[in-house]
């Protein structure tokens, strides 16, 4: 599975992105509440629509922020210019079996390949 982040998403829903249309058609995209608070908060092409589609898709299990905490620590994760959110999707990564992290964001991207969860798509 695939749960592609905030970035993503905004990059499809402003410009349909070819990839994310096949990983959907395929059904290996998962989200994580936090994604789809994320995009809640910004403004959304046929809003009802959009968040109804986003509510149905298949979730991650979401790490409890101890959890999270644990996984800082353990994994470095400080000073690597991640944010909570993006921890929190690396933490939820590791707790769901399969699932890679999709993301055009720079450092998310380089924390993600470094722990060996980075989905290479483009």
């Amino acid at each position: 599975m695939i749960l592609a982040d905030t970035s993503v998403w905004i990059d499809h829903l402003r410009s349909e992105n070819a990839e994310m249309r096949k990983q959907l058609t395929r059904l290996n995209i998962v989200v994580h509440p936090l994604i789809v608070g994320e995009l809640a908060l910004g403004s959304l092409r046929d809003r009802v629509r959009t968040l109804a589609f986003l509510d149905r898709l298949p979730r991650v299990r979401v790490a409890q922020l101890s959890e999270v905490r644990q996984m800082i620590e353990a994994r470095s994760l400080y000073s690597q210019g991640i944010g909570l959110i993006d921890a929190h999707l690396i933490a939820s990564i590791f707790i769901t079996p399969s699932t890679l992290l999709w993301t055009m964001d720079r450092r998310l991207r380089s924390v993600a390949e470094a722990l060996g969860i980075h989905a290479n798509l483009p």
